[in-house]
């Protein structure tokens, strides 16, 4: 999806607070990135409708990879203290980046977590994102 008009106004963290909390759930994404797929066709599989943003995808590829680099920012300070290789290696990469109800969830190690654990179709569902 790309960005509107209005979403490239103000700092790169302004942004991305803006697009967060413009849906119930919201993916930060990168096209060719696997983890981002499974994030999306898990959330899809449940019936959840997210806003995907495909920062490659957009028209300023500068303004993507600014946002980018937010996201890697904000994912290292909340990404849930997982520390092996590949989480920090994607916590690097800033996507992908799930919010839900405007609330960043995390990266694919959250994700992942939450729905394992059985804490995720709860918090779709106070997001307004599941109605089961």
């Amino acid at each position: 999806m790309r960005m509107a008009e209005g979403e490239a106004a103000g700092s790169p963290l302004e942004r991305v607070a803006r697009m967060a909390s413009g849906n119930a759930v919201v993916v930060f994404s990168v096209s060719g990135c696997c983890m981002c797929y499974a994030v999306k066709r898990l959330l899809l599989g449940m019936g959840v409708g997210p806003t995907v943003y495909e920062l490659d995808e957009d028209d300023d590829k500068a303004g993507g990879g600014e946002i980018q680099a937010v996201l890697a920012h904000l994912l290292a300070e909340g990404g849930g203290g997982v520390t092996d290789h590949f989480s920090s290696s994607a916590n690097a990469a800033g996507v992908p980046a799930v919010f839900v109800g405007g609330k960043l969830l995390g990266g694919v190690e959250e994700v992942m977590s939450c729905h394992i654990n059985g804490s995720l179709v709860p918090l779709l569902k106070q997001a307004g994102a599941l109605w089961l």
